[in-house]
C-alpha cells in the first residue's frame, strides 16, 4: 500500500456544513480503503481552476454540491446515464485523460425508500413535488423502479410538463400543477424548497392516505414542515438524511468498486443532528 492516501473532496460554496468527509472517513474505515477527504471550497466564478487544482495535486474523485452541479456536469468528458438524465453532477472520477461525471442523487433516494424505509416502488402510485434540479435528478432512478405511474406536480405546469415530455419514454410519467392533485398516493416525495422556508408546497391533504410514505429530501433534527403537515393527514414520514447517507455511498463504489454498509454511518448522524 503507498503511504500517500489517495485524495477525494466535497466541492461547493458555502462547503463548511458539509457532513461529506465524516461519512466517508467512517465508510472508509469501514471497507479498509486507504483514502483522505476534505471540504474544498471554490470561488463562485472559480470551480473549473479549483477542479484543475485538484487534479494537479493528485485528487482522484470529487462530490459536487451547490452551486456547481450544472458546471460540473459541463466539465466531465464522459458522463453516466443516470447524469445525462439528471443534467447535473453530484459527482467526478478522474480517470486518465477521461472525467466521469456522475450523479448519485436519484439511486440515493430510492435506495433509502426501498431498501431502508421497507417500500416498493414497483406498481406504487408515486407523487413528485417540485420541478427542479432535486426533481429531475431522481425521476429516472424512479421509473426504472417500475411504478404504476409517476406525477411530476409543480407550482408551474409548464415546467413539470417540460419535465415529464422529457422522461416520457421511459415510463408511466405525467405533468401536474399542485391544484389539480388530490387522489391518494402510495409515495409522496417533496423535491421543492418549501422545507427551507418552514413550508408545506400547496397541495391537497387528499393525496395522503394511511398507506403513503410522505419523503422529504430535506432533513434536520425536527420533522419539516411537509413531514408535520403528512403526519397531520395520517401518512407515514421519513426525511432526507438516509438518502444523503446512500447516495455517498453510491458515490464511494463509483470511486473505489466498493459498496459501504450505511446503517452505521446512518445511525451515527442521526444520533448527532
Amino acid at each position: 500500500m503507498s503511504s500517500r492516501p489517495d485524495r477525494y473532496a466535497v466541492i461547493g460554496n458555502p462547503i463548511a456544513h458539509s457532513k461529506s468527509p465524516d461519512i466517508h472517513a467512517r465508510f472508509a474505515a469501514a471497507t479498509a480503503q486507504h483514502l483522505q477527504y476534505e471540504r474544498l471550497l471554490a470561488p463562485l466564478d472559480g470551480f473549473a481552476a479549483a477542479v484543475r487544482d485538484f487534479i494537479g495535486g493528485g485528487g482522484k474523485g470529487l462530490n459536487v454540491t451547490v452551486p456547481f452541479k450544472l458546471e460540473a456536469h459541463a466539465f466531465a468528458t464522459v458522463l453516466t446515464e443516470r447524469a445525462r438524465a439528471a443534467g447535473a453532477v453530484n459527482t467526478l472520477r478522474f480517470d486518465g485523460a477521461d472525467i466521469l461525471g456522475d450523479n448519485t442523487d436519484g439511486v440515493g433516494l430510492v435506495t433509502d425508500i426501498v431498501k431502508n424505509a421497507g417500500v416498493a416502488v414497483q406498481s406504487k402510485k408515486v407523487l413528485l413535488l417540485g420541478a427542479g434540479g432535486a426533481a429531475r435528478g431522481v425521476v429516472l432512478p424512479l421509473l426504472m423502479e417500475s411504478p404504476r405511474e409517476l406525477v411530476i406536480a409543480n407550482r408551474t405546469l409548464a415546467r413539470a410538463q417540460e419535465l415529464a415530455d422529457t422522461f416520457g419514454a421511459q415510463g408511466p410519467v405525467r405533468a401536474s400543477d399542485f391544484g389539480s392533485v388530490s387522489d391518494e398516493f402510495d409515495i409522496v416525495i417533496n423535491a421543492t424548497s418549501a422545507s427551507l422556508a418552514d413550508e408545506v408546497p400547496p397541495v391537497a391533504p387528499t393525496v395522503f392516505g394511511p398507506e403513503t410514505l410522505a419523503y422529504d429530501m430535506m432533513y434536520g433534527k425536527a420533522n419539516t414542515a411537509f413531514m408535520r403537515f403528512a403526519l397531520d393527514h395520517g401518512a407515514a414520514v421519513r426525511d432526507g438524511l438516509g438518502m444523503l447517507v446512500e447516495q455517498a455511498a453510491e458515490s464511494f463504489f463509483v470511486w473505489r468498486g466498493v459498496r459501504p454498509d450505511t446503517a452505521a454511518v446512518f445511525a451515527e448522524l442521526r444520533a448527532r443532528l
